[in-house]
């Protein structure tokens, strides 16, 4: 049997070694969610759960190649994007966005971890900051890149609504300020501004340090369902209840911090 009509989602993202982050995870997702996934390596990590040991760039001849490949034969309904690495980059990676004028545009602005450690210098932030984030259709920050993206401190729910509207500015369509570096009642607790509506969107806390991949997963997930023709809310709604699963059923491999479940369902039992 021959399957058309299949939507096509592309993560433009580094690579991941230890299967948890990055371009793995994100073809986990859209797997999971009946959305062929096609993707552009922006660089190669050397990496495993108790962390990153090496980082190699790909040309940028190849990163653009990729993804003029892809769209020129396949084409994209949605894309989101990841781990850029540098300056250089990022720029051309916009550039090819606004050449090919690709939609649904998903931008994880991978500037510092969950944990709070810079994964950037100024330039590429700036970078991100000025060229990339006004293409998104939905940016996700998390709380440490939410709070440089507006030159605030988020401490508050209020924080987080500022926070929001300020990165709306930058020409972001919407945003999503993701709450897991929140303290106490806030932590886990995500907020929606797309310049008219503000939602308060909450799920299941899930207890576990086992979170590698969290972030690639929850954009992949929109982008997923953005594909799948879904409205940039619901797909937001969505892609927290598959993220909340894919928590609650993590894998327990390696010595460090260890993965979500991609493929959470299938791990369920009758």
């Amino acid at each position: 049997m021959t399957i058309s009509n299949i939507p096509i989602a592309m993560t433009i993202a580094g690579s991941d070694s230890g299967g948890g982050a990055g371009i793995q995870a994100d073809l986990k997702t859209f797997a999971f969610h009946c959305v062929h996934g096609t993707c552009a390596i922006t660089c190669v990590t050397a990496q495993n759960t108790l962390g990153v040991n090496r980082v190699d760039a790909l040309p940028i001849e190849s990163i653009t190649a990729q993804i003029q490949s892809v769209v020129s034969d396949i084409g994209v309904q949605a894309v989101k994007t990841g781990m850029l690495l540098n300056q250089e980059i990022i720029t051309a990676v916009v550039q090819q966005l606004r050449y090919l004028n690709l939609k649904n545009v998903i931008v994880d602005p991978v500037m510092v971890s969950r944990t709070g450690a810079k994964l950037l210098n100024d330039d590429a932030i700036a970078t991100i900051k000025n060229l990339l984030i006004p293409q998104a259709t939905v940016t996700t920050p998390n709380l440490y890149e939410a709070e440089i993206l507006s030159n605030l401190t988020i401490n508050t729910l209020s924080d987080m609504q500022t926070a929001a509207e300020a990165i709306y500015k930058l020409g972001a369509k919407a945003v999503l300020v993701k709450g897991g570096g929140m303290a106490g009642e806030l932590k886990g607790v995500d907020l929606w501004f797309d310049g008219e509506n503000s939602e308060v969107l909450k799920t299941e806390f899930i207890n576990t340090t086992n979170t590698h991949g969290t972030g690639c997963t929850l954009s992949a997930a929109i982008t997923a369902n953005l594909a799948l023709g879904k409205s940039p809310l619901e797909s937001v709604i969505q892609a927290k209840n598959y993220i909340t699963n894919a928590l609650k059923f993590n894998l327990a491999i390696g010595q460090g911090q260890e993965p979500v479940g991609h493929f959470f369902p299938l791990l369920i039992t009758p």
